[in-house]
Order: structure tokens, then sequence, then C-alpha cells
């Protein structure tokens, strides 16, 4: 008998074929919301929906399905829209504002531990944000900065490691050891971080207190 871990991966196996909800549901032998939770997060291809959900007497695609698709449509029109509006009310940032931006994302997710001037992050816009305010406004040089990673044994280590020095042009000889974390199979993620997740680093000991200064300055 299939536990319930071997039935959420056969499910999820099977959604990703193209199969329906109550298809899974008969095959698996479970309940629907059981298998509506287990594959909620998995998308579909135009050729799946359009089998799934054709008409086999008129060659038509169902309401129901047309009426979600129109929803779709509309829902990513309306956050075009919003993230544009968004991007242009923040218009271009002086110096003064992306200095205090910069202190601020500090403030969130750098290190407070004295000496451990450190930036972490899976998102390479705030990764490559950060470089530049290490570069431009703490003046840190090139050959201090040192790069690593946290990623799960069954992603590309090699691959992400290129992917970070690329992007925040730190050579991969100044990357110290990755943090390789064993993926935990019992655990079914609806996202994982492709290439891992980065730590810049730099020491510095009276710079790290400057930092934690203007952190002050802001918060106090």
């Amino acid at each position: 008998m299939k536990g319930k871990l071997d039935l959420k991966i056969e499910a999820r196996k099977l959604r990703k074929s193209g199969k329906s909800i109550k298809e899974i549901k008969r095959n698996l032998n479970v309940s629907l919301s059981s298998v509506s939770l287990w594959v909620r997060d998995i998308k579909l291809s135009k050729k799946q929906l359009n089998n799934l959900y054709l008409n086999r007497k008129t060659g038509n695609l169902k309401g129901s399905i047309i009426a979600a698709q129109n929803k779709i449509r509309i829902r990513e029109l309306i956050t075009q829209k919003l993230n544009k509006e968004g991007f242009e009310e923040i218009g271009m940032l002086a110096n003064r504002e992306r200095f205090l931006i910069g202190v601020s994302m500090y403030a969130g997710e750098g290190g407070k531990t004295d000496r451990d001037i450190s930036f972490v992050n899976s998102d390479a816009k705030l990764i490559k944000f950060m470089m530049g305010w290490f570069r431009n406004f703490c003046s840190v040089p090139e050959t201090k900065f040192r790069g690593s990673l946290y990623i799960h044994d069954d992603l590309d280590e090699g691959k992400a490691k290129k992917f970070w020095s690329k992007l925040t042009k730190i050579p991969l000889s100044q990357f110290t050891k990755s943090y390789i974390a064993k993926n935990n199979l019992k655990r079914l993620r609806k996202k994982k971080h492709e290439n891992g997740i980065f730590r810049i680093q730099v020491s510095n000991a009276n710079l790290h207190r400057k930092i934690m200064g203007w952190v002050d300055g802001i918060f106090k």
C-alpha cells in the first residue's frame, strides 16, 4: 500500500502529464480535495488544457475553461498596468536615495555581527543593487569581495556559481566553499531557487561599524 508521500508524488506526475484532477482521483483512489491540494501549483500547457476541456461533440472548448482563460488574461493585463504605473511613479533615483535604500536593505538582510559585512539573498536584482551600493558608497576594493553559495544537492552548483560570478563581477577564485544542503524528498516545495542563495561578504571591521552607524541614523 502506498503512503501519503508516494501518492502525492504520483499525483503530481499524473498532473504534469496532463491528467484531470478527477482522473487522478480515480487512479489513486484518493479524495478530490487531496489531489487539488497536491497539484495546485502545477500549470498545464495550452495543449493539455485543450485536451482536457475540449467538447468531443462540437470540437469547442467548454464554457468553464474559456471563462477561466479570460480571467487569467484580464488578471495579466491588470498586473502589467499596475507594474508599469509603479515603475513610472518611482522614476529616476538620486544618489542619496540609492544610498538610503541600500542602508535599509542592509538593515534587513545584512550581517549584524561585528566585522561581518555581508548581504544574503536569492533575488538577482537585490544582489546586483547591493554590489553597486558596496562599490559606490562603501568604496570596497574588488579584491576584498568574497562570494559564497547555499544550494541544494540536486541543483547544479557549477552553473549557479558562474551565474552569480557574471552578475556580481566577483571572480570565481574569490568564492569560498559552497554550503550544499541535502534535498528533503519529504518536502515538495513549490519553488526552488535554481541558482541557490548568494552571499556577498567583505572583511573590514571599521567599515562594518560605519554601516551600522548608517543603519542607526535611519532607524533611531
